[in-house]
């Protein structure tokens, strides 16, 4: 039996409400070859022990214990266990939206440090307390970019991480706000200073660049900057990955910066949640959307913390609201804040550094395996690689899967013109060991029926 919560009677006083006779008659607009006429093909209802006993046989079926090349905006780094101990105390996990300060302070304390790390990391001004992830803050920083500029135009770089550009065109597609591609260098994967030079307009609101970009190349921000300030357009600087500031200079020329900070302390778990970062100049504070915790001071003279500067749609009039955003990641955000404490500025430097040297390593063996070849040479990277293989990846990802490995991403689906090429990431959590493994696999043969 199905479980419906709303009696027969109560589902007829609901239709006569509305002037309906039936439940057929709320989908009479929808066309009869599209209404399913039966049950769904669903398995019975099980008892409690055969639910749990289905979800661990599935969950055998994981790669459990594989080592991941994989990144592109989603990076497996070390999550020191004290993460999970405390974000899962009462006092956080249960916790909603800290409208009530006096009750909250706690709550409001951990997202004010998380604003001002982010600031410190970011070289901006102000940080807010954070977003749903980093392709959503990327497009609210182009509106964003709109507002105060009061155009409506955007250029987006090739580089920028293709799903970045598809949130950002879902965004756009119905506010009558077009953007234009701009191309990449092959030789070095770097933005078309020439080509974008040439996109860039009076009516360009904001520039959008991501670095380190989709193929792990450090862009020449200070040279993206001058190009964008000329014709008044806002730099929008996107980082996928937060760990490279551990080594990378800050975009400090940027006007806003977008970030995913997932890479600190916040686990894959097959999609989400991830936790976005929107920092800004002090300038364009007021037009920051999201939520915003100041500290201020009691009658007493004690220190405080509330929200403050509210641009949200649910504090202030409709068209004057920066955005209609009405949460944050402020559990998740917690997690980056421990992480970046428990780290501190000399420890993130190192993690960096170790994913640097492990990248690098990485770019030596398997570049230098037979049928393979390293794109993208000619400028600075963190800790992916694009490698061009002579065999097409579905070839060679079988191999690898036997030895418990997880490949490169294949970037034709993004990318055409590059072939046969993947995306690898080394992180930490990658040994010499399975590098050496991965290169052995690649330069296999085919593997037999």
């Amino acid at each position: 039996m199905r479980y419906l919560p709303k009696s027969p009677a109560e589902r007829q006083q609901m239709l006569a409400e509305i002037g309906a006779d039936s439940i057929d008659d709320l989908f009479a607009v929808i066309p009869e070859e599209y209404r399913l006429r039966r049950d769904l093909d669903v398995p019975r209802q099980q008892a409690e022990s055969e639910i749990i006993n289905y979800f661990r046989a599935a969950g055998e079926k994981n790669a459990i214990g594989y080592a991941s090349f994989l990144g592109a905006g989603a990076y497996r780094h070390y999550r020191p266990v004290i993460i999970d101990v405390l974000v899962q105390r009462g006092e956080f996990l249960t916790s909603y939206t800290p409208y009530q300060a006096e009750i909250t302070q706690g709550t409001l304390q951990a997202i004010f440090e998380f604003q001002t790390m982010i600031a410190e990391l970011t070289g901006m001004d102000v940080a807010n307390a954070s977003m749903y992830d980093g392709s959503t803050g990327a497009a609210e920083a182009v509106l964003m970019a709109m507002r105060v500029t009061g155009r409506h135009k955007a250029v987006v770089t090739r580089t920028v991480h293709p799903e970045y550009r598809e949130v950002l065109g879902t965004y756009l597609r119905y506010r009558e706000m077009p953007f234009a591609e701009v191309d990449y260098v092959a030789e070095t994967g770097r933005v078309d200073l020439a080509a974008l030079e040439a996109a860039v307009t009076e009516e360009t609101a904001a520039v959008l660049v991501q670095s380190p970009n989709f193929f792990g190349v450090v862009e020449d921000i200070p040279a993206i900057a001058e190009i964008a300030h000329k014709k008044g357009a806002l730099l929008i600087v996107s980082i996928a990955e937060a760990v490279s500031l551990g080594v990378v200079r800050p975009p400090v020329e940027a006007d806003i910066v977008s970030m995913e900070a997932q890479s600190f302390g916040v686990a894959l778990s097959y999609g989400g949640p991830f936790v976005g970062v929107l920092a800004t100049k002090e300038k364009y504070l007021r037009q920051i959307p999201g939520r915003l915790v100041g500290q201020t001071t009691d009658r007493n003279g004690s220190r405080g913390y509330v929200l403050t500067l509210s641009t949200r749609e649910q504090h202030i009039r409709r068209e004057k609201a920066t955005s209609n955003i009405c949460t944050n990641q402020a559990l998740v955000a917690l997690m980056a804040t421990i992480f970046l404490t428990i780290y501190g500025k000399e420890g993130i430097r190192e993690l960096a550094e170790h994913n640097l040297a492990k990248a690098a390593y990485g770019v030596k063996t398997l570049s230098a395996t037979p049928g393979t070849k390293l794109l993208f040479n000619g400028a600075p990277r963190f800790h992916e690689f694009v490698l061009q293989t002579a065999e097409d990846s579905a070839g060679w990802v079988p191999r690898l899967r036997k030895k418990k490995i997880a490949g490169g991403l294949a970037l034709k689906r993004w990318y055409p013109e590059l072939g046969n090429a993947t995306l690898w990431c080394v992180t930490e959590m990658i040994t010499k060991h399975h590098i050496d493994t991965a290169a052995k696999a690649l330069a296999a043969g085919p593997v037999e029926a």
